[in-house]
C-alpha cells in the first residue's frame, strides 16, 4: 500500500513539474508554474558579470523589441545574472530561469549555459508580448539538453550563398540552441575555401555551380572564414568543415589535375589519385591550413560515394602497382587505405576525423573518429558503426535531409519511394530506438539535418526548405520525449513565423496551403525524383 501511495505521489509531482508548456522552442525539460506574472513596459535594468551573454541580450532586446537596457546601475534589476557556487546538475549547457513579479533571475554554470538562457528569455519576450509591453507568467525553468550534438549541415559546394546568409543561419541556430555547423565546402561543382598554398583551388575550382559551370568563382577568403568562425563562436557554435575525399574531388582536380585519380563521363575527375605520394602531401598541406582556420578540432573528410568514379583506378598502372604492393584486393580496399593515411595526417594535426557511414569498416581508430549515419534504408550500416565502437551522429535522409520536400503537394524537391521530410516527421524523430543498439553508453552523440543544395539554387529555396523545419530539428535534439507535444510546438511555431517574416525569410507556412513554393529551373527538374 505504501509503495502504491508513493507511486501516486510521484506521478502527482511529475505532473506538476512537467505539466506546463511555455513559449520556447526547444521546450525546456522542467517548467514549474508560479502564481503571478512580470510586466515589463519601459526600459530594462540588467545586473551581472556575464558580459558576453548580457551584451547579446541587450543587442537583441533593442533590435527585436525596441527596448533599451541599462547595465549595472543602482536601480533594482529586472533581469539579474547570478553565479551559483555549484549547480552540477546544470552541466555545461544547462540553465535555470526564475520569473516572478519582482524580476527575472538567470543561473548557469558556464558561459554557454547563460547564452542558452538568454535565447530562452528572448523567446519568452516574443511569445508573451502584448503590444508595447511584455507580460510573462511567473515560472521556474530548469533546462538541460537531451543530446550534446545538435547540428545543421549546409552544402555550399553546389550553390554558394555567402557570408550574410550563413550568418543569418547561425543566428537562428543559436536562437534554437543548435551547436554544430557542418559546412560542406568542396565537391564536384565547386571548391569554396581559399587555400593560400594552392590559390587555383578557389580561383579555378571556385568557378561554377551545380546549374552553371561558368558561374564566376565564388568562395570564402581566409579572412571571411575567420570572421564567420568568430561569429559562430560568439554563439557557442562549433564549425566542422568538410573537405571531401577521395571522391567528390572534381572541382579540386580542375585546379590541380596532376592529383586526379580519374572518374567517369558522368563524374569526370571524380577522385584524388590514391597511388601517388604527392597526392597525400598535397592534401595534408591543405589540411594544415584548414586546421588553423577551424579550431573545432574536428574535420570531416567525406569518404562517401567513391564508387561513382573509382572505376578509373582499374585502368591506372600506378593503382595496380599499389594493389600488388600492399595486397589490396579491390578498389574498396584502396579507398580504405587512402582514408587511413589521410586520417593519420589529420590526427597528427591534432584533429578528430568525421566521415560518412561508408567508412564504417575502414579500420579507422574508434576513439578519434565520428561516423555520420545517413543511409536510412541501411540500418545495418548503423549497427556496423556502433559495433566497431564509433561515436555516431544520426542524420538519415528520411527525415533529416532538408532537400526532400516537406509536403505531399510540393513538386520541387526529392522524395524517396514517395516518402519525404515533413515538419511532423522531423519533430517526431526519436533516437531511443537507435540508442538501444549502442555497444557502449553515449555512442550516439545526437542528430543533425543536412541541406544539400543541388535543388536549392537561391535564397528563397534555401529559406523555404530550412524554415520552419530547423525549429522542429531543435526540439527533437534538445527536448526529452516526455516533454514534447506536437500540438504545443505548432502553437509556439505560429508566433515564430512572424520573426521569419521580419527577417525577410521566405519560409514554408505549414498552416497555410496557399503559401507558394519557390520554383526551380527546368535544368534540375529531371533530378527531383532521383533517389540517389
Amino acid at each position: 500500500m505504501l509503495r502504491y501511495l508513493l507511486s501516486i505521489y510521484l506521478l502527482f509531482l511529475i505532473n506538476i513539474v512537467f505539466g506546463q508548456f511555455v513559449g520556447i522552442i526547444p521546450q525546456p525539460q522542467i517548467v514549474i508554474p508560479g502564481t503571478d506574472s512580470l510586466t515589463i513596459e519601459k526600459d530594462i535594468v540588467i545586473q551581472g558579470e556575464e558580459l558576453q551573454a548580457i551584451s547579446y541580450l541587450r543587442q537583441n532586446l533593442l533590435s527585436r523589441f525596441g527596448k533599451l537596457s541599462q547595465l549595472n546601475t543602482s536601480k533594482q534589476a529586472i533581469i539579474s545574472f547570478q553565479r551559483p557556487q555549484t549547480r552540477k546538475e546544470l552541466g555545461e549547457e544547462g540553465y535555470e530561469l526564475v520569473v516572478s513579479n519582482g524580476g527575472i533571475t538567470v543561473i548557469a554554470q558556464t558561459h554557454k549555459g547563460y547564452f542558452y538562457a538568454v535565447n530562452s528569455l528572448l523567446q519568452l519576450f516574443h511569445y508573451y508580448r502584448q503590444g508595447d509591453k511584455v507580460v510573462i507568467p511567473a515560472m521556474q525553468i530548469k533546462d538541460v539538453p537531451l543530446f550534446s550534438w545538435r547540428g545543421f549541415m549546409l552544402d555550399e559546394a553546389r550553390h554558394f550563398f555567402g557570408k550574410k546568409k550563413v550568418k543569418q543561419l547561425l543566428d537562428y541556430m543559436a536562437f534554437y540552441k543548435l551547436n554544430k555547423f557542418h559546412w560542406h565546402l568542396t565537391d564536384e561543382p565547386g571548391w569554396r575555401l581559399e587555400i593560400k598554398r594552392y590559390p587555383y583551388l578557389s580561383l579555378i575550382g571556385g568557378v561554377g555551380s551545380y546549374l552553371n559551370p561558368y558561374t564566376p568563382a565564388q568562395y570564402y577568403s581566409q579572412e571571411d572564414i575567420k570572421e564567420i568562425v568568430a561569429y559562430a563562436a560568439e554563439r557557442h557554435i562549433d564549425i566542422i568543415p568538410e573537405i571531401d575525399m577521395p571522391g567528390h574531388a572534381t572541382a579540386a582536380n580542375r585546379a590541380y589535375p596532376q592529383y586526379s585519380g580519374g572518374g567517369t563521363k558522368e563524374h569526370p575527375d571524380f577522385t584524388f589519385h590514391p597511388a601517388k605520394e604527392s597526392t597525400y602531401q598535397y592534401l595534408t598541406n591543405i589540411l594544415k591550413e584548414v586546421t588553423v582556420l577551424f579550431p573545432s578540432g574536428i574535420v570531416h573528410l567525406g569518404g562517401d560515394e567513391v564508387a561513382f568514379g573509382s572505376d578509373a583506378w582499374n585502368e591506372d598502372v600506378h593503382v595496380s602497382e599499389l594493389k600488388n604492393k600492399l595486397n589490396l584486393a579491390s578498389n574498396k580496399d584502396v579507398e580504405r587505405y587512402f582514408m587511413q593515411r589521410m586520417a593519420d595526417s589529420l590526427f597528427n594535426l591534432g584533429n578528430k576525423l568525421a566521415v560518412w557511414d561508408e567508412m564504417a569498416e575502414a579500420g579507422l581508430p574508434s576513439d578519434k573518429t565520428i561516423q555520420y549515419w545517413w543511409r536510412h534504408d541501411r540500418k545495418g550500416q548503423l549497427e556496423t558503426c556502433l559495433r566497431n565502437g564509433y561515436s555516431v551522429v544520426i542524420c538519415p535522409r528520411i527525415p533529416l535531409y532538408f532537400d526532400f520536400v516537406q509536403a505531399e503537394e510540393h513538386q520541387h524537391g526529392r522524395k524517396w519511394a514517395g516518402n519525404f521530410s515533413s515538419l511532423e516527421s522531423v519533430y517526431q524523430i526519436d533516437l531511443s530506438e537507435y540508442q538501444q543498439m549502442e555497444i557502449k553508453e553515449g555512442q550516439i552523440l545526437g542528430m543533425q539535418a543536412n541541406l544539400w543544395t543541388e535543388r536549392i539554387h537561391n535564397e528563397s529555396r534555401f529559406d523555404f526548405m530550412t524554415f520552419p523545419r530547423i525549429a522542429a530539428l531543435a526540439e527533437a535534439a534538445w527536448t526529452a520525449r516526455e516533454r514534447k507535444s506536437l500540438e504545443h510546438f505548432k502553437q509556439v511555431l505560429k508566433t515564430h513565423l512572424h520573426l521569419y517574416a521580419k527577417d525577410n525569410i521566405y519560409y514554408f507556412d505549414p498552416f497555410d496551403n496557399t503559401h507558394v513554393e519557390p520554383k526551380v529551373p527546368q535544368a534540375i527538374k529531371k533530378y527531383l525524383d532521383n533517389p540517389e
